[in-house]
């Protein structure tokens, strides 16, 4: 049996991430199919710029400021950001809040 490759704490994030995006998106975008880790935000998801705006918002109001979704797409080049999957952003989360409750301990 393959074992998932993303860790129970990045799924949870990125059935939140998927929470969020229906939110920010609507509806239709179930219409998408499955979300999963390997989903684009350019090709499959074709998230405009405005809701790219919204996530951020949604995602720092969830998880605090330091998950800095738009800070985080400013460090890439444009074919990164193309090629940026939900489960980079869910990983990029884990990581974040991982670091921000070991600073708080």
């Amino acid at each position: 049996m393959a074992a998932d490759p993303l860790p129970e704490r990045t799924r949870t994030i990125l059935a939140e991430i998927t929470d969020m995006l229906v939110s920010v998106v609507g509806d239709e975008l179930l219409v998408v199919g499955e979300i999963t880790g390997a989903t684009t935000f350019n090709d499959d998801l074709a998230l405009e710029s405005i809701e790219f705006v919204a996530l951020a918002e949604l995602l720092q109001q969830r998880y605090g400021p330091s998950v800095d979704f738009l800070g985080l797409l400013a460090e890439k080049d444009i074919d990164q950001i193309l090629a940026m999957t939900v489960g980079e952003l869910a990983a990029h989360i884990d990581r974040v809040t991982v670091a921000d409750q070991a600073c708080a301990s």
